[in-house]
């Protein structure tokens, strides 16, 4: 396939306002593929060059982008600046200024899509003295070689900013549908993805194996498998009923949520976003070299700094101290970390997903015995809600978040939000003492005193992952700090786009769009109904469509953007609506 042909595609893409009509764009451009370009195109769909965990990174920032722009078209860098700062775009700088330019093309060379992929891993992987002009050489001669609507992308590719607003679900689904003519076949390319995590072997292995390839994968160490997520439920005595009667219950630690994978003595960790953070947590690897008692195994827990001599657990924010790419060694002294481990999914040969937790969690405290800085979660058995309550109490007195319940009969439910596991965060008062993690969708300019910042407020969402979309639920202009609105200003400005994305369903209008890229932590009063909110939204028994709303939401922590969730993992629509009926509830039973 010709770069110009994917290119097509992704101008519909980012004209379409229908996530139905994604669905269809991306599925004919996967049926134009060939078996050893689909996963590249994957790649580039995502604004990638591999899976996270790979840790392929382009390296490349705005002013690179813009030297290699004027060096292409001819224009000087002021000028391609200046047109940046007006259009806030620097693809749509480099089709204004590619139009525009009166050099002859350096070259008429055409790319195909693994020529311009080839092309974007080399700038990647230069380093070193001389790097720099290697990148900015090798970015302008594609631009140089681009029609002006190519050179728009390809200037955007290196600094993550395609826009075309696809997510995983949407790729899986356009998939199923290019390669097995059907949607059903979704749920199955999904439940691979959990369990590798990486969409562009996904597509290669269905266009050249097609589903029986696809119900061969396993687990394997290096490819870090989708977390599995929690659902949420108010009162002990519910969650002893969910379970059947009896649950195991553990502690739910406020810290770094790590997937450790280890073979041998070679380690790597992977965060919730299942990127490679490795190098990071030296004294965690160093502890799965010495205290895992096993050849290979893929383990998961939670990272925090934990004070042995007074037994207290560091906040959260002492905590994030430690993510970090440099001082790292001076930070360990100061905050050394424990990893909590609570669940194992691979053991020396054996694949643990399907086994009942009890059993992955007998084979996780035999892996780990005697280990210092390695310890099991705390946790009980219990068929007692007066019991179960206690210890969530217990959790929250030693500054802990509060619980998570287990089925002790359930396996590991990777990539997904299910009963199996249940947390609980209770609200007092009918009120909502729960925090909740919302997508930035928009935001609005400010005004009075906030004029200077050109910041006034986000419009937030929630994930409704039935439907792979964003709803509103809040609109949040007050709590900022003066850093805060700076940061979200500068950060947001970079991912503006014209219109809503096809992703969002929303009746307000905000001053900017943005992607769906950022997470925030929330704090609200409570849920109420909405007639301008989409977060679930329905038809009333009086013709009305009402949705939910957070009431005075404010944002949570110094650290405004939650860089360790992607919007997937943000607060679902059906968490919202639980939670409403769950405070609705409390202040029934207290009247």
């Amino acid at each position: 396939m010709q770069f110009a042909e994917l290119v097509g595609y992704y101008d519909k893409l980012e004209s379409t306002s229908s996530r139905l009509g994604m669905i269809d764009i991306l599925k004919e451009a996967f049926k134009a593929a060939s078996h050893e370009e689909i996963g590249e195109i994957i790649y580039m769909t995502q604004g990638v060059l591999a899976p996270p965990f790979e840790g392929i990174e382009f390296g490349v920032a705005d002013k690179l982008v813009e030297e290699a722009i004027a060096i292409a078209t001819g224009y000087s860098k002021d000028d391609v600046e200046r047109n940046y700062k007006k259009s806030g775009d620097l693809g749509n700088t480099a089709l204004q200024l590619t139009k525009a330019s009166k050099l002859r093309r350096m070259s008429s060379r055409k790319y195909s899509v693994h020529e311009l992929y080839e092309s974007m891993y080399k700038i990647s992987q230069a380093s070193g003295e001389g790097s720099k002009n290697i990148k900015i050489k090798t970015l302008a001669d594609v631009i140089a070689s681009s029609s002006p609507t190519e050179a728009k992308y390809v200037a955007r590719y290196p600094v993550g900013q395609l826009r075309l607003g696809v997510g995983d679900a949407t790729i899986l689904e356009a998939l199923s549908v290019a390669y097995t003519g059907e949607r059903k076949e979704k749920d199955a390319l999904e439940h691979a993805y959990n369990i590798c995590s990486d969409l562009g072997l996904i597509g290669t292995t269905l266009v050249e194996k097609g589903m029986e390839g696809i119900k061969e994968f396993h687990v394997s160490i290096f490819k870090p498998i989708r977390p599995a997520l929690a659902e949420r439920m108010p009162t002990a005595e519910e969650i002893i009923e969910k379970m059947h009667g009896r649950a195991a219950v553990e502690q739910k630690y406020d810290g770094f949520r790590v997937q450790v994978h280890k073979r041998g003595k070679d380690i790597r960790l992977y965060s919730r976003r299942l990127e490679n953070i490795t190098d990071m947590f030296p004294d965690i690897v160093h502890a799965v070299q010495t205290e895992i008692h096993a050849q290979d195994a893929i383990l998961e827990g939670e990272a925090l700094g934990f004070n042995e001599s007074t037994g207290e657990f560091m906040p959260f924010q002492e905590t994030m101290q430690r993510k970090r790419k440099h001082s790292i060694e001076e930070k360990i002294g100061e905050i050394p970390l424990h990893l909590f481990a609570f669940d194992l999914m691979y053991l020396d040969g054996k694949d643990y997903l399907r086994v009942p937790y009890s059993k992955r969690r007998e084979a996780l405290e035999s892996a780990i015995k005697g280990a210092k800085t390695i310890k099991p979660s705390a946790r009980i058995v219990t068929s007692s809600p007066k019991e179960l309550e206690k210890f969530f109490e217990d959790s929250i007195e030693n500054g802990l978040e509060g619980i998570v319940a287990k089925d002790l009969d359930s396996p590991y439910i990777a990539g997904a939000r299910k009963f199996s596991w249940i947390k609980m965060k209770r609200s007092y008062m009918g009120k909502l003492s729960d925090t909740v993690d919302l997508v930035i969708v928009g935001y609005y300019l400010g005004r009075g005193m906030r004029s200077e910042f050109k910041f006034g407020g986000l419009l937030c969402t929630v994930y409704n992952e039935k439907k792979d979309i964003f709803e509103t639920v809040s609109r949040i202009g007050t709590g900022f700090t003066e850093k805060q609105m700076s940061e979200f200003r500068s950060a947001l400005n970079r991912i503006k786009v014209e219109k809503r994305p096809a992703r969002v369903e929303a009746i307000i209008e905000p001053d900017f769009w943005v992607e769906p890229r950022y997470v925030i932590t929330v704090k609200a009063d409570e849920i109420t109904k909405s007639p301008t909110h989409t977060c679930g939204r329905e038809r009333q028994p009086d013709g009305t469509e009402v949705g939910y709303a957070l009431r005075f939401p404010r944002i949570v922590g110094e650290e405004a953007i939650r860089s360790d969730k992607s919007v997937e993992d943000a607060t679902t629509t059906k968490e919202i609506i639980e939670m409403y009926q769950n405070q609705k509830r409390v202040r029934v039973e207290e009247k």
